[in-house]
């Protein structure tokens, strides 16, 4: 069952407890003349449902906005450039559209993790999602509470009877934020009868105590992982009148560090540079705290003279708070950016650390992604990009038992020194596990190649059975196809030109030198398309695509011209050739196959690029 599943059912029985409560005479839900004491029951299924409720409508209202605008999120960030003013606008417009400085940070953590953005660059985006984060508080501060089922109806309408698919995402958008508003109402309602109660009220004044009221709003926070419900809560409070500004503040504080554990959370298993996100989430947040603490009552009295002169409620104010806190430390934060990436790189340095390994593992798939589509395929395109890297290297491997048979280096090559220098200078060990021989490796690499397959089609096909949107649908479908494609040049590398090595060896002649050249030449060719293919999907970049595209034609070419030059060779009865001919034949069919392969993914990746642009 998903979250939001769970959040409706949760609060489901609350709609009918709230009308209830709505329905009690005044002295119902008031402390009782006889023993004073509140409803507590009532009052907490009203809070826990309302909550459920308030959730429920912001992860509604997230995805409706997701559908609506989530390419842009992506196509945003991959344009993005190391200008610190655009970074804080792509920051607060992306959290703006997720409804979470969590959930924009953990994306962050994801792309710094795939290496598709450094973690210098992210520095700025983490300050722009705390500007982000403050829209929800400044939304929740209006008193729409009123008008919240009739945005309910409408928004339901739209989603049920919209033909178009925008139509249905501004639906989804209406329902989340007359949920989320409903929700408000429910908490309000259940809260109005603390007034009441002379004890509480004190209780809650104590929090006017800087540490109490910060500790109190990072634990919150960090339960319920989500700083806008808390700043939320704190509204509705002080629309009742149950907290000072005094005390809110300091919450409001808190609120922001807590919302740091999600992030962190987020990097346990992965890289350096992803740990420093999270890390730099927590300065960003702790220094600001620091900044404002300190001066809490005079910050209070401008909160309020703004407000004041905005003619509106103390819930506007804690929304104010919370906006002007985040603005302020982006902004003082922001020229410093490379200082703190300096900073956290100290604390955090570069290590040893290293994915080079044998075992079967993927290094970009995120569990956590797969909640959000447009970073969830991006991550599998990255992991696509690794198959190519160990393509490349399997083909660069592969060539070398066929131009190196030492059976012949002392023939060809008479002077034995040389002929001691030319052994040196071919490797007979892989070039990244020294253990292992060329054909192990090669071995190994097919076996990676079909896992990373494997659990890249597994991922994607659980990213479509999330709520998608048609340009998702086509991008995950082709880059299934894709790494289908990749894990074909490899079956082909394995299966088919591998077993040649063996008949090679089992020959009394070697290639002859003409022929010998031009294998070496047309396999510089195909490593080139593979290494173009690699290049491609790491950044991305459908220029590279193109470049392929349009070299198929010249390599068929190249591979017709040299298989005629062969076929003369023969014809004239030369001997090596004779000898080798079928082994030739079939070595440069499968360089072949390999061009038209990368060739077909080239253009599936182009497809892909224009249909999302």
């Amino acid at each position: 069952m998903n979250k939001g599943c769970f959040l409706l059912l949760a609060a489901g029985g609350v709609l009918a407890l709230e009308g209830t409560v709505a329905v009690f005479p005044a002295a119902s839900v008031t402390p009782s003349a006889a023993s004073g004491r509140l409803p507590w029951m009532m009052l907490t299924v009203g809070l826990v449902g309302g909550l459920a409720l308030f959730l429920y409508g912001l992860e509604k209202m997230s995805e409706g906005l997701k559908m609506a605008a989530g390419h842009q999120m992506r196509v945003i960030l991959a344009a993005l450039t190391s200008n610190r003013l655009t970074a804080l606008m792509v920051g607060a417009f992306v959290t703006m559209v997720i409804q979470s400085s969590s959930a924009t940070t953990v994306m962050l953590v994801s792309f710094v993790q795939a290496e598709l953005m450094t973690f210098s660059r992210s520095l700025g985006i983490i300050l722009g999602a705390d500007i982000g984060t403050t829209v929800t508080a400044q939304l929740i501060a209006f008193k729409l509470a009123d008008y919240a089922l009739l945005v309910v109806a409408v928004g339901f309408g739209l989603r049920m009877l919209g033909r178009s698919k925008s139509i249905k995402n501004i639906g989804d958008i209406l329902f989340g934020f007359g949920v989320l508003f409903y929700g408000m109402k429910i908490m309000s309602d259940a809260m109005a009868p603390l007034s009441a109660d002379a004890e509480l009220v004190s209780m809650l004044h104590q929090l006017e105590n800087p540490l109490l009221a910060l500790l109190v709003g990072m634990i919150f926070t960090a339960l319920i992982q989500s700083s806008s419900a808390f700043t939320g809560i704190l509204i509705v409070l002080a629309q009742q009148n149950l907290i000072t500004l005094e005390a809110g503040i300091p919450m409001v504080l808190g609120a922001n560090i807590g919302t740091c554990i999600t992030a962190g959370l987020a990097t346990i298993g992965m890289s350096r540079d992803a740990k420093r996100v999270a890390l730099a989430h927590v300065i960003f947040k702790i220094a600001g705290v620091l900044l404002f603490v300190f001066w809490i009552p005079t910050f209070a009295e401008q909160i309020r003279g703004l407000t004041a002169y905005m003619n509106a409620d103390s819930g506007r104010e804690i929304a104010n708070a919370h906006t002007i806190f985040n603005v302020c430390m982006a902004l003082f934060f922001l020229p410093f950016t490379s200082f703190f990436a300096y900073l956290i790189t100290k604390i955090l340095p570069h290590t040893a650390e290293t994915r080079i390994t044998r075992e079967l593992v993927t290094w970009y798939l995120d569990e956590k992604s797969i909640k959000t589509p447009e970073v969830a395929i991006g991550l599998a395109r990255t992991e696509i990009s690794r198959i190519a890297k160990l393509l490349e290297r399997m083909l660069r491997a592969i060539i070398i038992p066929f131009i190196s048979d030492e059976r012949f280096i002392a023939r060809d090559i008479h002077e034995k020194e040389e002929a001691a220098l030319f052994r040196r200078e071919i490797p007979k060990r892989d070039e990244i596990f020294p253990e292992l021989t060329l054909l192990e490796g090669i071995d190994m690499r097919e076996k990676k190649i079909d896992f990373l397959e494997e659990k890249i089609g597994d991922y994607l096909n659980r990213v479509l059975r999330e709520n998608v949107s048609e340009k998702n649908v086509k991008e995950a479908m082709g880059m299934m196809s894709i790494a289908k494609d990749m894990e074909s040049i490899g079956d082909l590398i394995h299966r088919n030109i591998l077993p040649l090595i063996a008949k090679k060896r089992e020959l009394s002649e070697d290639f002859s030198e003409e022929g010998k050249e031009e294998l070496m030449i047309y396999h510089q060719k195909v490593c080139n398309h593979i290494r173009l293919l690699k290049e491609a999907f790491a950044e991305p970049s459908p220029d590279r695509s193109c470049r392929i595209m349009g070299q198929e034609r010249v390599y068929l070419d190249l591979e017709s011209k040299y298989r005629l030059q062969h076929l003369h060779r023969v014809q004239r009865q030369k001997k090596e050739s004779l000898a080798t001919h079928e082994i030739h034949m079939e070595l440069l069919d499968m360089l072949k196959q390999i061009v038209v392969y990368s060739s077909n993914i080239a253009l599936t990746f182009q497809e892909i690029c224009r249909d999302t642009a």
